[in-house]
């Protein structure tokens, strides 16, 4: 059974800080609906907000954590660096705490592993790629404005070129990906934790109208404990033993993802879920001017 007081609960990344297991995610959420999420989730007890520049809703995060009444302190807070700010890390980051409204970031992580030329988000930088990237990330510890680094969207592939890196000689702190029993990518969880990368699960419902809010084993153990599918689904996630960062812009329903203490699931129900078979990605690299997915997660 996993551990019942999952609000409180946090993860110690290799650096020593401890990020909260439970946030609330704000990709694809529409504009002038964040700020009341965020601080929604904020009175309702989360502690880890998390958004990205590429979002363009940082400035509505910062919004929303003002109104909140909680003190900036008692909040882990998350951005990226967008993809065309690769060789401007510095600007980046400043750009975001402008629009977050604060002073520094619990986490700042490199959002893709693709450096697009911003004349040209077609293009890659022929000059340049993520680990150049990493080398002038590493420069901001220690500045007090970055309080831990890491990364998103990194398969073992680019995690290794990364870790083999000469320059590189700060270990990413954190790797957010996508994580959902559908997409539940053991082997690069487990490559994470044997470098001492914690796991961070993005679109860990599945993302909006998901399937498995209506898959039957997901269906069928909700219903015996009393729960919602989206509950079911985080509770999987923390037992596996990386955080969760659900979205929601619905108080009610960011409330209710938060209601995760007092209960668990067994190792029975685990199993079930885990021998779910279908498989999805929510997010690939179509989009992308490289290719940063290879199949070697799974």
């Amino acid at each position: 059974m996993a551990e019942t007081k999952q609000t409180t609960r946090t993860f110690t990344l290799n650096t020593g800080d401890k990020i909260p297991a439970v946030g609330l995610g704000t990709w694809r959420a529409k504009p002038n609906e964040v700020a009341t999420a965020v601080e929604a989730a904020l009175r309702a007890g989360y502690r880890h907000i998390d958004t990205a520049h590429a979002y363009g809703n940082e400035r509505e995060v910062g919004d929303g954590i003002k109104a909140s009444g909680v003190p900036r302190s008692e909040i882990w807070l998350t951005t990226k660096l967008d993809n065309p700010w690769h060789k401007h890390v510095v600007e980046g980051l400043n750009a975001s705490l402008e629009a977050l409204q604060t002073d520094y970031l619990d986490l700042f992580l490199m959002h893709w592993p693709c450096s697009t030329d911003p004349d040209d988000k077609s293009k890659h930088y022929a000059d340049w790629d993520f680990r150049d990237t990493w080398r002038e990330m590493q420069k901001l510890v220690g500045t007090g404005k970055v309080r831990n680094i890491g990364v998103s969207n990194f398969a073992i592939t680019n995690m290794e070129k990364l870790l083999a890196s000469p320059d590189t000689k700060i270990v990413p702190a954190v790797n957010q990906i996508e994580l959902h029993p559908s997409r539940p990518s053991p082997k690069l969880v487990a490559y994470n934790t044997s470098k001492g990368i914690h796991s961070t699960g993005y679109s860990c419902l599945g993302s909006l109208d998901s399937p498995l809010y209506t898959n039957d084993k997901i269906l069928g153990i909700a219903e015996a404990k009393g729960k919602t599918p989206q509950q079911v689904l985080l509770m999987w996630g923390l037992t596996k033993g990386w955080s969760v960062i659900p979205k929601s812009v619905t108080p009610k329903r960011v409330e209710a993802n938060w209601q995760l203490d007092g209960w668990g699931l067994t190792d029975e129900e685990v199993k079930a879920i885990d021998s779910i078979p279908d498989r999805f990605k929510v997010c690939d690299d179509k989009w992308l001017p490289v290719q940063v997915f290879f199949g070697d997660d799974e």
